[in-house]
């Protein structure tokens, strides 16, 4: 068999899984979504939030029999980091050296990232987790140039009075996750090309879980100590620092099955197959490795403790005028309850299951949603109507989240789910303060939940402290001012699209905004 054969195929098949699901994140028309929209919904991390059993099995069958091949194959980060440290190798060769596990960070980030799962702080599970972390990196460092190029292309289609691509507006939605992300490149990057698979073998929670069970996977990599001249060429090229060239050991917990070592090997001493333990002569090593093989299967059980008690908890748990004027941008309000999405039936159940990998957010049409910014709940996607309203024919959202936290909705089923209530303003409206008809929120409420009523204004007096007129009715009659009208929500009947929010002149601050409903409701 080729020797080669082992890391060809598993760079043709990473490389495969890599682009595609890097375009899935960078696509910001969902027209990917329908045909590769699965390669996120397995990754494990999401999988496990969905409670997908099917998957997560899957994958945990796949270590136990190849080894870590979820690392080095499936996880856009593992493969970020092969990429990272290839291009360093091309430069610099046989740069590793055999590293011992470092049991304290490896396992200590772990415990606290479980223990982080089940109090709920998923700042810190969305910091860590290596699908996550990809799907920010995409969304706020490399998606604003993919949508450059998409705008310098829609320029050129608009003269040639082609449709085939359309201008999308390139902005920061939130400073902290773009902070986030761009520390998180640079870590992991740096960690990339100084060593490897560092960060994947002391950081990342997933790694670390599925090394319990890669211990005694049935294909591994596999020293012939009487093939074996000890040139430690495994040991230079094991990206993973996992060889002990010299020692004819692997550690077989950090062992990614790249192939690396098998094809430098000159002496074809290095297989990936199915060890059998009599071959062993050495009773040390033998002893040794009965050792390991019983902290393994106490690691085994202690991560399917965890694991089984990760579930049970988490299933519980533009603006225009026309170009006539500038318009003043709008801020945001500070919501007593933040507005989720329709399909997240909750504000808690979005909090308990979302992995903060900003596909939801990449995917939005109307600029709605956008990361969250408080400190427990960073990264995990919340709703906002400066830059537009949130459609009910829409159900982008919902229809490609990996993690079950908004679950699929259909057109007809989000108009008469209530995600929020509008709320009324009446300092800001521009009625009251201008004495100018408006009538914008009620024009374009979708679901006909706000109406205008005549604006009874306070009484005029004059100087002696005379009424002079008592109010607006007995002005229209006598014809000396025009009838103003003010807005009313009928709150049985408004879902919180932020329809009205968005379309409000009022500035900074809109005349109406939506508060959002803890737990929603079919109207």
């Amino acid at each position: 068999m080729n020797k080669k054969l082992l890391r060809t195929t598993r760079v043709i098949l990473a490389s495969i899984f890599f682009v595609l699901i890097t375009l899935l994140l960078l696509d910001f028309t969902g027209t990917l979504q329908r045909y590769i929209g699965f390669m996120a919904k397995i990754q494990f991390l999401p999988a496990l939030m969905a409670l997908n059993f099917a998957v997560i099995i899957v994958l945990i069958l796949l270590t136990l029999i190849f080894g870590r091949i979820y690392c080095s194959v499936i996880c856009p980060l593992g493969v970020f980091q092969d990429v990272i440290s290839h291009i360093h190798s091309l430069k610099k060769k046989n740069r590793f050296t055999f590293k011992k596990e470092i049991k304290w960070l490896r396992y200590g980030v772990w415990v606290l990232f479980i223990v982080a799962m089940i109090i709920g702080i998923n700042s810190f599970v969305a910091l860590l987790a290596p699908y996550s972390s990809w799907g920010r990196i995409v969304q706020n460092l490399f998606q604003p140039l993919y949508i450059w190029i998409n705008n310098f292309f829609a320029f050129l289609a608009e003269r040639a009075d082609s449709y085939a691509f359309y201008s999308k507006e390139v902005w920061i939605r939130s400073l902290s996750t773009f902070v986030i992300s761009a520390v998180s490149f640079l870590v992991i990057g740096f960690l990339a090309w100084k060593s490897g698979r560092t960060y994947c073998n002391a950081v990342c929670p997933v790694g670390t879980t599925l090394s319990f069970f890669s211990r005694f996977a049935f294909f591994r990599i596999h020293i012939d100590e009487n093939k074996c001249i000890k040139c430690d060429k495994c040991t230079k090229n094991c990206k993973a620092n996992c060889i002990n060239g010299k020692e004819h050991h692997v550690d077989y917990s950090r062992c990614v099955v790249c192939g690396n070592c098998q094809s430098v090997c000159p002496k074809n001493a290095i297989t990936y197959s199915h060890i059998n333990n009599k071959v062993k002569k050495n009773r040390d090593n033998v002893s040794e490795k009965a050792n390991n093989v019983n902290e393994s299967k106490r690691a085994f059980l202690f991560s399917s403790a965890i694991i089984g008690t990760t579930l049970a908890i988490a299933q519980e748990k533009k603006k225009t005028d026309g170009g006539l004027a500038v318009i003043e941008d709008k801020k945001t309000y500070k919501r007593s309850t933040e507005i989720v999405p329709a399909g997240a039936k909750s504000l808690k159940n979005l909090q308990n299951k979302c992995t903060g990998c900003q596909l939801c957010v990449s995917k939005c049409p109307n600029d709605v949603l956008r990361p969250s910014s408080d400190l427990l709940h960073l990264m995990q996607p919340v709703m906002s109507f400066e830059k537009g309203a949130c459609r009910p024919e829409c159900t982008a959202c919902s229809s490609v989240c990996p993690a079950g936290a908004i679950t699929p909705v259909t057109a007809e089923e989000k108009t008469s789910i209530q995600t929020g209530v509008a709320k009324w303003v009446k300092q800001n409206c521009v009625v009251v303060s201008n004495d100018h008809n408006c009538g914008n929120c009620a024009r374009h409420c979708p679901s006909g939940a706000i109406i205008m009523v005549p604006y009874i204004k306070p009484d005029v007096r004059n100087n002696n402290g005379e009424t002079e007129i008592k109010n607006s009715t007995e002005a229209l009659n006598k014809q000396e001012v025009r009838q103003l009208m003010i807005p009313t929500v009928n709150e049985s009947r408004c879902i919180g699209c932020g329809m009205c929010e968005y379309v409000c002149p009022s500035r900074p601050f809109s005349a109406i905004y939506v508060e959002g409903m803890a737990v929603h409701k079919n109207i």
